[in-house]
């Protein structure tokens, strides 16, 4: 910072001049960056942040596991079940999928989650009682959502805006499992399913765990006798009642896993 206080008497301060905003440097100007125009330059950096930190870990494809914020492993209903089986997932996905191995310095079949508690920790801590890394793709939100302790602490990210989180969630997804759960998961489920029955993702195994609680929450045959949806469109996903038949699924519907 200039300091004109040691110059001749009679020259003008530019003290002025260097606490106004404009002086600051772009990049270290708060009030710019958080403005409306920056906004692309946001996506930009949340994009490209999580983008690096993935690629230098090694993360070449992901499993998304999805599922209520909210049933506890000691919760009432099923939610015990459910929780114990996303668990369960988390382990043998991250067994028999790659993730722990790391193939010419790449890992395959990373547990991917939205980063917080309920089923989604679930399957983050299945990965970690396992010895295998996960990732946490966590949302600011108005009651601050916090990072579960089981998701590596290096993949472990937090967004701001919900369309770049939902895309790092899909470019790397070489499979979508979808336990119960309310709003956020539908809409994940319905994100993935309109991106394969619109051609822009490849085509990747989508299992809904728990067909009883599934087929009471979305009539999915009402949409085929509407016309709403072709019936062939029920083919891109199918249901499983359990971490064991839900992997047997994924691999029967196509899941790339290497050789042991």
């Amino acid at each position: 910072m200039l300091d004109r206080a040691s110059d001749p008497p009679g020259l003008p301060s530019n003290l002025a001049q260097q606490a106004s905003p404009s002086y600051r440097l772009a990049a270290l100007d708060q009030d710019f960056l958080l403005g409306d125009s920056m906004r692309g330059v946001r996506f930009l950096l949340e994009f490209t942040k999580a983008d690096e930190a993935l690629r230098a870990f090694g993360v070449r494809s992901t499993i998304v596991v999805f599922g209520s914020a909210r049933a506890r492993a000691d919760g009432p209903g099923r939610q015990p079940y459910w929780h114990e089986q996303a668990r369960l997932f988390g382990q043998i996905a991250s067994q028999r999928g790659g993730a722990l191995r790391k193939a010419g310095g790449l890992r395959d079949n990373v547990i991917a989650t939205g980063g917080g508690p309920g089923l989604m920790e679930a399957a983050n801590q299945g990965a970690y009682e396992v010895g295998a890394p996960s990732i946490g793709f966590n949302i600011t939100l108005p009651r601050e959502q916090q990072p579960n302790p089981y998701s590596t602490p290096a993949l472990t990210f937090r967004f701001h805006y919900f369309a770049m989180r939902k895309m790092h969630l899909a470019m790397r997804a070489a499979a979508l499992v979808v336990f119960p759960g309310g709003f956020g998961t539908l809409d994940e489920l319905f994100e993935l399913l309109t991106l394969r029955q619109t051609g822009k993702a490849p085509p990747i195994p989508i299992v809904l765990v728990d067909e009883a609680y599934w087929r009471s929450v979305i009539c999915l045959d009402a949409l085929v006798a509407n016309g709403m949806v072709e019936a062939a469109d029920l083919q891109l996903l199918a249901f499983a009642d359990g971490a064991e038949a839900t992997w047997r699924k994924l691999v029967a519907a196509g899941l790339k896993v290497a050789p042991p």
